[in-house]
């Protein structure tokens, strides 16, 4: 059977491909507070404000493209059973071609009902207007996991986590939790990587490759033999 790497992907990956991320901003993004524009008490307060914003973000999505680092990831699957647990809502991984990706957070191109979390549309890249209303009348949110709420699918990733051969951690700093834990998810004796340039959070037993996205899977994909 082939070796799993699981891979768990945050916006150090993303921000490689032209994409802004709150974590370079000081929790802003391009001036805007998480709280007034990603969380549900914002929607209620100014439904118009946060449609706005992500209807900008999916704009800004469909005009940059998946880096090296995605298609790296992406082309491992020739030889290795590969998953994406990814904290990003953007497509990137998708578009680079990797075949299991889960999204932690939620999808930037896919809507749901305000009503029925259970009602998921794929938008693409159109926009969601005041108005727009899924088949029982009720307001359309973009398909993403806001700060106070759950986050559905962190069981389904903890499990397949508990199954790696490899985990590798691209671009995320592990302060967000519960996508945090799941590294405790992972048996002891598994080779844990974290590619992060700047100040990783502590993984005792990790290997540290202190690049970006792009140069530090590059370099990992090489080594990946070696452990």
């Amino acid at each position: 059977m082939k070796d799993h790497i699981v891979v768990l992907t945050g916006a150090g990956i993303s921000a490689e491909s032209g994409l802004s991320t709150f974590r370079d901003n000081g929790g802003l993004w391009e001036e805007h507070s998480v709280y007034d524009v990603a969380t549900p008490e914002a929607f209620e307060r100014n439904p118009e404000l946060v449609l706005r914003f992500y209807n900008d973000r999916r704009r800004q999505l469909a005009e940059v493209a998946p880096n090296r680092a995605h298609e790296l990831l992406a082309e491992l699957e020739k030889t290795y059973r590969v998953t994406i647990i990814t904290q990003n809502v953007d497509n990137l991984h998708e578009r680079g071609g990797s075949s299991r990706v889960i999204h932690l957070h939620g999808e930037l191109t896919k809507a749901r009902s305000t009503r029925n979390p259970a009602t998921i549309y794929d938008i693409d890249y159109r926009p969601i207007e005041l108005g727009d209303t899924c088949e029982h009348g009720s307001q359309l949110r973009p398909h993403i996991v806001w700060f106070g709420e759950d986050v559905p699918m962190i069981e389904v990733a903890a499990e397949v986590a508990r199954t790696a051969d490899h985990l590798l951690i691209v671009g995320t700093s592990l302060q967000v939790y519960p996508a945090a834990g799941l590294v405790h998810e992972v048996d002891f004796d598994v080779p844990v990587t974290v590619i992060d340039p700047g100040e990783p959070a502590t993984v005792s037993r990790a290997r540290v490759i202190r690049k970006g996205a792009c140069e530090g899977v590059a370099e990992w994909v090489s080594d990946l033999g070696k452990f």
